[in-house]
């Protein structure tokens, strides 16, 4: 796996047209598991994910807790407003004190084009963009 595949961070890292068609036949495969009793696979099991949202959210950061739930990912909830962001921590500062807490992947949203893109520079955890201002958007581009 390359360093740049480790994240998702722009429509480039989906892999274009075939890496697109991938994902699609992959969420195909859960339309069953969706459907049963306990929606869920063991797929990201043991694994925690940490939600960075610098910026309100309702569909975008409720469709990355259900899915992370479904994988049987273990999840953190960063919230701006009970963190030391408000006394002016730096979001270098912050990335790195949620990287000392062993995550394994990350799901940013800021509204500074380029910060999952800095995150992803300074943590060894994987970084998904959630969307970065009016920058990129990745995931949409699966709807």
């Amino acid at each position: 796996m390359t360093e740049r595949s480790r994240h998702l961070l722009d429509i480039e890292d989906l892999g274009g047209r075939d890496g697109i068609e991938q994902v699609m036949r992959l969420t195909d495969s859960f339309v069953e598991v969706s459907a049963r009793q306990i929606p869920k696979v063991p797929a990201l099991r043991g694994k925690t994910i940490a939600w960075l949202f610098y910026e309100d959210s309702t569909r975008t950061r409720l469709s990355f807790e259900t899915a992370a739930k479904r994988l049987s990912a273990d999840t953190m909830n960063f919230s701006v407003s009970s963190s030391s962001v408000k006394k002016g921590e730096s979001l270098l500062d912050t990335a790195k004190t949620i990287e000392a807490m062993g995550i394994d992947g990350i799901v940013v949203r800021h509204a500074s084009a380029g910060a999952p893109h800095r995150i992803a520079g300074w943590v060894d955890a994987s970084v998904v963009n959630a969307g970065d201002g009016w920058h990129q958007h990745p995931t949409q581009a699966l709807l």
